[in-house]
């Protein structure tokens, strides 16, 4: 190359979702969400609550605020705090490597002190203990204690690729104990109002179920149109 590229490159001015759009899904599980986009929108499991969820209760609603830091780096994720707003989400992408610590607690501790809402994560981390008395909500791959690189490049402010989703800057995250849902900025409305619909079914199977219901076929109706054969 005839220059050397930038070690950062950050994007400050990417849409967000209104603090109404946050707080719409503010009470709302995983699964619900995942639901109202067709079944849909989690990261791969892999990517789950720090430690199960023993010692942290891991819940977090915000905006995505994407650190596109490469294998095992992190200088994106130092860049991504410095211009986050409270209620981020800060997400760093480490493009699946393993076997080196992303974060541990005194970055944790910066980001609780920023007012960011939760960390996500598709490598590890370190420093579990102390990262439990910093209360944090995180997810991550497991834990390991080697160090990453600060050197770069990094991007801050676009998207990548986490857990099999792609994630840009401003998509709605919802992340509980069973996993971590990405909603695109561009369909935030129209998952909200399919949630509302999948609460109401959701309460009515519930009814239902605690009234005694065993079943959620009707097999006789399926033998009688053809959808289901009996062979024996």
């Amino acid at each position: 190359m005839i220059e050397s590229p930038p070690i950062l490159t950050i994007r400050r001015n990417f849409p967000r979702p209104t603090a109404a759009q946050v707080d719409a899904f503010r009470d709302v599980p995983t699964a619900f969400v995942c639901d109202a986009m067709g079944g849909q929108g989690a990261m791969a499991s892999s990517i789950r609550a720090i430690g199960d969820g023993r010692d942290i209760t891991c819940r977090a609603v915000g905006p995505a605020l994407v650190a596109d830091n490469g294998p095992a780096e992190i200088l994106a994720s130092l860049a991504a705090l410095e211009i986050s707003q409270p209620g981020d989400i800060i997400i760093a992408a480490m493009h699946g490597h393993r076997n080196v610590a992303s974060a541990d607690d005194l970055f944790c501790g910066m980001m609780k002190n920023k007012g960011i809402a939760g960390f996500v994560t598709d490598s590890e981390m370190r420093d579990y203990t102390a990262i439990v008395e910093v209360g944090l909500p995180v997810w991550c791959t497991g834990l390991n204690p080697n160090s990453p690189n600060g050197t770069g490049p990094g991007r801050v402010g676009f998207e990548a690729s986490v857990g099999g989703r792609c994630v840009s800057s401003g998509d709605m995250i919802i992340a509980d104990e069973n996993g971590v849902v990405v909603v695109p900025f561009a369909q935030i409305d129209t998952v909200i109002e399919a949630v509302a619909r999948v609460v109401e079914m959701e309460a009515e199977l519930e009814a239902k179920v605690k009234g005694g219901v065993d079943s959620l076929l009707d097999l006789e109706e399926m033998i009688a149109d053809g959808r289901a054969v009996i062979v024996d």
